[in-house]
């Protein structure tokens, strides 16, 4: 299968910004991560995944763990579909003021001591080197993929759901957008 499918995952026990650095999910994301495993295994068997890939927070390893013991397969770690850096700068308390202004920018206009544009682009190479697998990632770094592989140059691509699927197919060096998965109806910022 030369598709990868990106799931955001499921809701947090805690917001970013508060005293929980590594939230796990609370009651609704437990239930969010249990229907998306169904949903993905009830696909035909040619889209299925037959890898499970997560960032290495503990909310989206939670998400992942349905799928990969449904499956019979490990977890992998790949951190470069984790969270977006913070600039080093910042603390903990500062982070949301940051992620807010830069939702409303551009990646060229990111302020922080990293190159965001080269992290989009890492992004979008992980997801091309996990061909085959169910990827279970963030907001910030879908939207990071969605902006590579459509060329937006906009932060906020769109508003991926809870353990919404968003699919990508691979095309050698690139990574084409097939489905934006289903979009928040409420407001993350």
């Amino acid at each position: 299968m030369n598709r990868v499918l990106v799931i955001r995952h499921g809701r947090p026990a805690a917001t970013w910004g508060g005293e929980d650095e590594d939230p796990g999910l609370d009651g609704m994301g437990l239930a969010q991560a249990m229907t998306v495993a169904r949903e993905i295994l009830a696909l035909p068997a040619d889209q299925r995944p037959t890898r499970v890939v997560s960032s290495p927070l503990r909310r989206c390893r939670e998400t992942a763990e349905p799928l990969a013991d449904a499956l019979g397969v490990p977890i992998e770690i790949d951190p470069r579909v984790g969270e977006i850096p913070t600039p080093a700068a910042l603390s903990a308390a500062e982070r949301p003021d940051w992620l807010r202004r830069a939702f409303g920018g551009r990646w060229d206009e990111m302020i922080g001591d990293l190159d965001y544009i080269g992290w989009t682009r890492s992004v979008a190479a992980a997801l091309r080197e996990h061909a085959g697998a169910a990827v279970f990632s963030h907001f910030v770094a879908l939207n990071a993929a969605v902006s590579v592989a459509t060329g937006a140059a906009e932060v906020l691509a769109f508003r991926p759901d809870h353990c919404s699927r968003t699919i990508f197919e691979i095309d050698g060096e690139r990574l084409i957008l097939v489905e934006k998965g289903r979009e928040a109806q409420s407001q993350v910022l």
